[in-house]
């Protein structure tokens, strides 16, 4: 029998069916795939090596992961980023893990045992519905932080317990000593604020970010948020220079953005809406014509994200007219292209999108480092979700595929992992591709429950339960059915 020399073979060796434009055959994108979301089934033998039993001995869950990726059963070293998507980590801090003092919380080791597959009785502490070995290990208690009240006046003791919560949410000690107390102290006394006061509650601005970035559960960064919203607003409210008071508008701007990106995740749009709004207004009275630009841009974003394209789209072409005139070394125009490519997609254009997402990769070329902290993080990191995504809403998955694979092997933070693996579930259901559908599907389940962001995976998730209808009368999609109808937004 003769062979076409078009003919493509999968690396195992397969002939590739004219029909499959990827490059693996049909059993090997399963076992692809599966690994990328979920820790394979191993034999028995597999738990033997002489360097997962010290690790058990030892009673180091970080020690018994770094010995588990090195296990010559998988043939190859599993990198950290792909072992971390599994247990709902990043790779910064699965490194940390595997290298610090043993963990000690008991509802994360279990959490961990379960992912990996762990025999019970290989372990120090019980797992809930395993048999019994007649060993157990005990966590330290945690202290559980009180939310700190909104406040509405500056004073010494409001400003100590905001930086004790920013402190406690980054894990930073000392970090009273990096602010400039005496100062802040000084204008909370007197009611005038002046240059480098304001500097530092830009510094103050920063760290919150950072908390909220590092922060498992998003709403956790909020009660600090409030209290510093309460301490500028009352700066505000005296008399100030005029570069003092610009100043103060752009640090008011900037938190009332981060509130809106906790209540966003929070599944509270009306109130990121708001917060949104509240930020343009003041970053328009400040002249801040970047950071103005991003809060419209987030604001649209909300109407991208509840598929009211229509409405996001002339929002966006305020906000790219806005960033025009701002600084040409941010990023803030290609942001702005970034989001329009979405907006773009959801319309069905695919022509503007791809024009769109062009745009938005000149951010490779702007000279320099580019700003990635804070309300502007673009820097070009997320540009392959975002263009898988926009051909996921156009319905091309020949397209999208590739492109989220590849962004589903960097390191990713947990909510993002979430949006790739409901993005790739969403192609199974494209293709009528069952198990695609359900391996991903229930991967960004996992994501979501792990990391509490039922508003932000958990929706993208409730948008791809209609579009299982057709196959409920498979009894695994009818259960990733209803495990995703379980899913409850987090109050923010």
């Amino acid at each position: 029998m003769s062979v076409s020399r078009t003919a493509r073979y999968c690396r195992c060796g397969a002939r590739l069916a004219q029909d499959n434009p990827a490059s693996l055959c049909g059993p090997c994108r399963r076992r692809s795939l599966n690994t990328l979301v979920s820790a394979p089934e191993v034999p028995p033998s597999f738990w033997d090596t002489d360097e997962l039993q010290d690790a058990f001995a030892a009673r180091h869950m970080g020690r018994v992961i770094h010995a588990y990726r090195r296990n010559p059963w998988h043939g190859h070293l599993l990198p950290q980023t792909v072992v971390a998507g599994w247990v709902g980590l990043n790779q910064t801090q699965l490194s940390r893990i595997e290298t610090g003092a043993p963990p000690q919380d008991l509802a994360k080791l279990i959490q961990w045992a379960r992912v990996l597959r762990i025999p019970a009785a290989l372990l120090w502490f019980t797992i809930p519905g395993a048999p019994r070995n007649g060993r157990s290990a005990e966590a330290p208690p945690t202290a559980t932080a009180q939310p700190a009240r909104p406040v509405d006046a500056m004073n010494r003791r409001e400003l100590l317990r905001l930086i004790s919560m920013t402190g406690a949410l980054l894990a930073v000690p000392g970090l009273d000593e990096q602010i400039d107390l005496e100062r802040l102290e000084h204008a909370a006394a007197t009611g005038r604020t002046d240059l480098v006061a304001a500097a530092e509650h830009e510094r103050l601005n920063a760290q919150l970010w950072q908390a909220f970035s590092r922060a498992q559960s998003k709403q956790a960064a909020l009660p600090a948020v409030r209290t510093q919203l309460g301490i500028l607003k009352a700066a505000l409210q005296h008399p100030q220079t005029s570069a003092v008071r610009q100043k103060l508008c752009t640090a008011t701007a900037d938190l009332f953005q981060l509130s809106g990106e906790i209540f966003f995740d929070g599944d509270q749009y009306t109130d990121a809406a708001q917060c949104y709004a509240l930020a343009a207004s003041a970053a328009k009275e400040a002249n801040a014509y970047d950071l103005w630009a991003c809060a419209m841009t987030r604001h649209a974003f909300i109407g991208v994200y509840e598929r009211q394209f229509e409405q996001a789209a002339p929002l966006l072409a305020g906000a790219a007219t806005v960033a025009r005139r701002g600084n040409s070394r941010l990023s803030t125009r290609h942001w702005v292209a970034a989001v329009q490519a979405q907006t773009h997609a959801g319309l069905g254009d695919l022509t503007a999108c791809e024009r769109a997402l062009a745009e938005a990769e000149e951010v490779m070329k702007l000279d320099g480092p580019v700003h990635t902290s804070g309300w502007l993080r673009f820097e070009g990191s997320r540009l392959a979700e975002e263009r898988g995504a926009c051909y996921v809403e156009l319905g091309r998955p020949d397209l999208a595929e590739a492109t989220l694979t590849r962004a589903l092997d960097q390191d990713l933070s947990p909510r993002r992992r979430g949006s790739v693996l409901t993005d790739l579930a969403t192609i199974g259901v494209q293709r009528r591709d069952t198990h695609q559908l359900i391996t991903y599907g229930n991967a960004a389940l996992d994501v979501a429950r792990q990391t509490g962001s039922a508003g932000y995976v958990g929706r993208k998730l409730a948008a791809l339960r209609p579009q299982l209808a057709p196959f409920r009368t498979d009894t695994h999609v009818h259960h990733l059915e209803q495990e995703i109808s379980r899913l409850k937004p987090v109050p923010a």
